[in-house]
């Protein structure tokens, strides 16, 4: 029984992981930019949820929405001020543009916020639930499960949609994308938008059970590289397969091993399936 407790436990967390990176990858699909501030979008959004909650007294049916709509109009403004411009410059300026702004927001939160952790209280969404032995807490129940949906509706929007199709066209070739009227540089900055709006659900749903402060970002910057990269770059449902084997294998690797080495265990499996599958679990040679 403790195994699928450990199953639960980790595919509930991976879910949020997945989702997180899903906003990566989609960016990195559109238009091969690879953004190092990704984590400290989860980190801003983490922030905009526990200020809503001390301040204004509203639970998370309401902040995290918040905290999705702030960062969609953060993911929108960076697109529109920074990453527009610097596409047309060389990769390595691409990399120093969105490291910079990494290293921006996380010291503009430094000196906002403090170093000092903060968290939101334990029992904001209280209550566990029992599903055949296996004990399931409904903070991160309703983490997992938002992030679950949320991450598959991203994918759909993507394949099922008028909108899903421009956004691809886009992708794959920007000139004869707008040759045919679709605005390449709107679904760009739309793309910025929902990746980044896609941190801010999951920064909501993460404080739930998590603490904040201005360096986590880095944790989340790094596990959104190793989930993309392992699902494949581009790959929405490659990012959902990592984020969950991700999950698993870090809730197994701290009850055997300890929660100090479950980041070994995950770079070191992460590495050796690169080495056999370079592309990623569902990413193209």
């Amino acid at each position: 029984m403790i195994l699928l407790q450990l199953a639960a436990d980790g595919l509930l967390l991976g879910a949020v992981y997945a989702l997180f990176s899903s906003g990566l990858t989609l960016i990195w699909g559109m238009m091969n930019v690879i953004n190092f501030a990704h984590g400290d979008f989860v980190m801003l959004a983490m922030y905009v949820a526990f200020f809503a909650f001390t301040l204004l007294k509203i639970g998370p049916i309401f902040f995290v929405p918040l905290a999705a709509m702030a960062l969609f109009g953060l993911g929108v403004l960076v697109y529109v001020a920074l990453v527009r411009h610097v596409m047309r410059g060389p990769m390595l300026a691409q990399i120093l543009s969105t490291f910079g702004l990494a290293l921006f927001l996380r010291y503009a939160a430094l000196w906002a916020f403090s170093a000092n952790f903060v968290s939101l209280p334990d029992n904001l969404v209280g209550g566990v639930y029992q599903l055949g032995g296996i004990r399931l807490s409904a903070s991160h129940l309703l983490a997992g499960g938002t992030a679950l949906v949320l991450t598959l509706g991203m994918h759909l929007v993507l394949t099922r949609t008028d909108l899903g199709s421009r956004m691809l066209a886009v992708s794959e070739d920007r000139v004869a994308a707008s040759l045919v009227g679709i605005r390449a540089e709107r679904m760009q900055a739309l793309a910025w938008g929902l990746g980044a709006a896609a941190t801010g659900v999951a920064g909501g749903l993460i404080v739930l059970f998590f603490y904040v402060s201005p360096e986590v970002g880095n944790a989340f910057t790094l596990l959104a590289f190793v989930t993309v990269c392992l699902g494949g770059f581009g790959s929405v449902p490659g990012a959902l397969i990592a984020g969950l084997l991700i999950g698993v294998i870090e809730s197994f690797s701290a009850y055997w091993l300890g929660p100090a080495t479950k980041d070994v265990v995950v770079f070191a499996l992460f590495v050796v399936l690169l080495w056999v599958r370079p592309q990623g679990l569902l990413g193209r040679a």
